[in-house]
């Protein structure tokens, strides 16, 4: 079966017209439909993050966004997937995944457990025949609606273990009950718990040293400020035009022109705004803002979300220095 061409104006159709519109009641009943999860597969958004999509970083970026400006508990989980599709793509599993991965008739998440700062969370100790994962890696999203996990895990040489295993429970592969956040509970966003879990070597995607994570991981902060940039996008349209416009383009661009040393201050600048802009809209909306079937107190509520997803220190730290002074 051919991939569909995921395009930035089927995205804003999928978003406007589908995700948008069910927001609400994703969020009230803490369940993406799974036909959403399908009608973005069946359009190739699953394999936006594949060679083969042949999609430049702006316009993943700019899909990234407007999903997040239809509902983030579907962005969320559908984020997550696209991390599986670029640890699949070029490794000796590709052959055997990609194709399911690219038309989502395979989905993953990510458990990024062994990425965490300061003593891994997750470990991963070689064995013959492969490596032992024993610890925990929080916030896995998707569970229940993935097949696949990228493990990510530390061994004794401090080097990142990448893995794809089956996200399914077991004696050594244990999961809490899904979390119940401020927002995206929808996400079923869990914390996995491992122990001696046996991963054979020829379900390892990637090895490196732990210290090129930071410089890996800088451009997905970039990636993740999309989904501020989502909330805010849809609060400015529910405005109507307001200087928030302009300040919503200035925001973009510089998280888009940003090095490696300002991508912290710029991601920390959008979720503000996120913050701001969903506060205001729930001012200029009015009482009624804030009952659980209007749109206000959802986006107001995924902005303070987004204070701390995907944080670092640097973003915390910029955020802190601009909500504080």
């Amino acid at each position: 079966m051919e991939v569909a061409k995921p395009t930035l104006a089927a995205a804003n159709d999928l978003a406007d017209t589908v995700l948008f519109p069910a927001a609400n009641t994703v969020d009230t009943t803490g369940r993406i439909p799974p036909e959403h999860l399908d009608l973005l597969a069946e359009s190739g958004f699953y394999a936006m993050s594949s060679p083969g999509a042949d999609i430049d970083f702006a316009t993943a970026c700019a899909i990234t966004e407007t999903f997040a400006a239809g509902c983030l508990s579907t962005a969320f989980v559908w984020l997550q997937h696209q991390g599986v599709v670029r640890r699949v793509a070029g490794s000796p599993l590709a052959d055997e995944l990609l194709g399911d991965l690219e038309l989502g008739k395979q989905r993953g998440g990510i458990a990024l457990g062994g990425t965490l700062p300061g003593p891994p969370r997750l470990r991963a100790t070689a064995v013959p025949g492969g490596y032992e994962l024993s610890g925990e890696s929080p916030w896995v999203t998707g569970w229940g609606m993935i097949d696949l996990l990228l493990v990510m895990a530390r061994d004794e040489h401090d080097n990142l273990i990448s893995a794809i295993i089956t996200a399914r429970e077991s004696d050594a592969l244990r999961v809490s009950s899904p979390l119940r956040m401020v927002a995206a509970t929808a996400s079923s966003t869990v914390t996995a718990h491992f122990s001696d879990l046996f991963v054979p070597n020829e379900a390892v995607v990637a090895q490196s040293p732990y210290a090129e994570w930071a410089e890996r991981d800088a451009a997905g902060l970039r990636f993740n400020g999309s989904l501020a940039l989502g909330v805010t996008n849809r609060c400015t349209r529910l405005l109507g035009p307001t200087p928030l416009d302009a300040e919503l383009t200035q925001c973009r661009t510089r998280l888009d022109t940003a090095g490696p040393g300002d991508l912290p201050a710029a991601r920390a600048a959008a979720d503000e705004m996120a913050v701001r802009a969903s506060s205001a809209l729930v001012v200029h909306t009015g009482s009624r803002s804030i009952l659980l079937d209007q749109h206000p107190q959802r986006l107001a509520r995924e902005a303070l979300f987004l204070l701390v997803f995907a944080s670092r220190k640097g973003i915390r730290d910029a955020l802190l220095n601009t909500l504080i002074h």
